[in-house]
């Protein structure tokens, strides 16, 4: 058995991360810690929920991968002591995802703690990054409205299907854990329940990941808060390339996918939350809207779009088999 690290336990995906490695047959969590050194431990409420210890370098030195779940800004110095000790790491914030320094700074508002180490950062969406991510060192966890978006989207994009010069539209709306397990007065049962909202129009942190990664500055980006807990549905408007009809893109998606686990793309009907929550699974499929398509594409954003990425992630940089611990 190899032993993984998951620092900063205490939030939604960490304790995603602890349900899924329990049943992993090749990857016991030997740490389950906070991110601080000499934090006192966690101790829950309920038996069946697992002490978090407080922070020991030497513990850690025992595991061959960590997983960090923590806050951007955090996340990149712990990063830093992780590789200096030899480990392999995914990073589950955002302080690996966006490559320039600059641009990190632009949208997190501080400079980037260790910019020496963003060129060996393997973006990691798995079905479209597997070669890169065998054996890496270190690993960013992609966000989940991205990871709804450029699954559906980059291949596309890749073949040409898109009209180059036409802006792309990407709707979404994420259940309230997409916020994190620190309350406030928008994801408050009061305010969530029985109410639907836009927000962060235009300054959304993802936006700048998702133009990056889709390789394409047209593109808009509007995030939705839904009155569920988990979920992330988007649906994306584009136009198509001259003669590209809906089975052209439907055909390039299930030709992309062929054969993935974790990727269904539909040949009829439209995908849901209910068929994803709970799941490691990201369901795509393509409508036609006059001279317009369409794009659905739903994940769990705690799972496709946090922990049960970073796990696919972290079975591959360790060797392991990718879908371990998620069936």
């Amino acid at each position: 058995m190899k032993r993984a690290a998951v620092l900063g336990a205490s939030g939604y995906t960490g304790r995603e991360l602890q349900r899924l490695l329990a049943r992993h047959p090749a990857l016991e969590l030997h740490v389950f810690a906070s991110a601080r050194e000499g934090a006192s431990a966690d101790v829950p409420d309920l038996e069946s929920e697992p002490e978090i210890e407080a922070l020991d370098w030497k513990r850690v030195e025992e595991c061959d991968g960590v997983f960090l779940c923590t806050p951007h800004g955090t996340s990149a110095p712990l990063a830093q002591r992780c590789l200096e000790l030899g480990k392999h790491v995914v990073d589950l914030s955002a302080d690996f995802r966006l490559p320039d320094p600059a641009l990190y700074r632009a949208h997190y508002a501080h400079e980037h703690p260790a910019p020496q180490l963003l060129p060996q950062a393997v973006y990691g969406l798995t079905e479209l990054a597997r070669e890169r991510l065998h054996g890496a060192r270190l690993v960013a966890n992609p966000g989940c409205y991205p990871t709804s978006i450029l699954l559906a989207l980059r291949p596309l994009l890749e073949a040409g299907l898109v009209a180059p010069q036409e802006t792309i539209v990407c709707d979404s709306k994420s259940g309230v854990s997409g916020a994190g397990k620190t309350p406030s007065a928008r994801t408050h049962f009061g305010n969530s329940h029985e109410n639907f909202l836009a927000y962060a129009i235009g300054n959304h942190r993802h936006q700048p990941e998702i133009r990056l990664h889709a390789g394409t500055e047209k593109l808009v980006f509007v995030p939705h808060l839904l009155p569920v807990f988990r979920g992330i549905l988007s649906t994306i408007y584009l136009a198509p390339a001259p003669g590209v009809k809906a089975q052209t893109l439907r055909d390039c998606l299930r030709e992309r996918y062929a054969g993935e686990r974790f990727v269904r793309v539909f040949e009829r009907g439209l995908p849901e939350l209910r068929g994803v929550q709970n799941t490691n699974e990201c369901h795509v499929a393509v409508g036609e809207c006059g001279d317009r398509m369409v794009l659905v594409s739903v994940i769990d954003n705690l799972l496709k779009g946090a922990s049960g990425q970073a796990l696919q992630n972290m079975n591959l940089a360790l060797g392991l088999e990718e879908a371990a611990g998620l069936a």
